[in-house]
């Protein structure tokens, strides 16, 4: 496919996790879908723009609300990417415990096998 020639529904559809759930960041989402985080990012703010939800039409206030945006989409990600890493250490450890278990079944079943 040409790039630029993703359809609305695409690009709908790409937009919506994102915006429906704070721990989803445009790497993730982009590489799910094959897309880069910028043209994601792009997507998003055009979604946003287009519902007014950056404020009002003043040059002034709406170059702040783009600050505040872009400060916050950092802060959004190091967020879900702190929640992430706490589910795969909680994850690594219980990997660790049943790897640990299956260790000692094998010992002991391999001493039981030695008639």
């Amino acid at each position: 496919m040409r790039r630029g020639s993703r359809s609305p529904e695409f690009k709908a559809d790409a937009v919506a996790p994102y915006l429906s759930d704070p721990s989803h960041t445009f790497e993730g989402i982009g590489k799910d879908l094959g897309v880069s985080r910028e043209t994601l990012r792009n997507w998003v703010r055009a979604e946003r723009a287009r519902r007014g939800e950056r404020g009002t039409t003043s040059t002034k206030t709406k170059d702040v609300s783009v600050r505040e945006a872009t400060q916050q989409e950092p802060e959004a990600e190091i967020a879900a990417l702190r929640a992430e890493l706490k589910t795969v250490r909680k994850e690594n450890q219980k990997l660790a415990t049943e790897r640990d278990i299956l260790r000692k079944a094998t010992k002991f079943f391999a001493t039981e096998m030695n008639w």
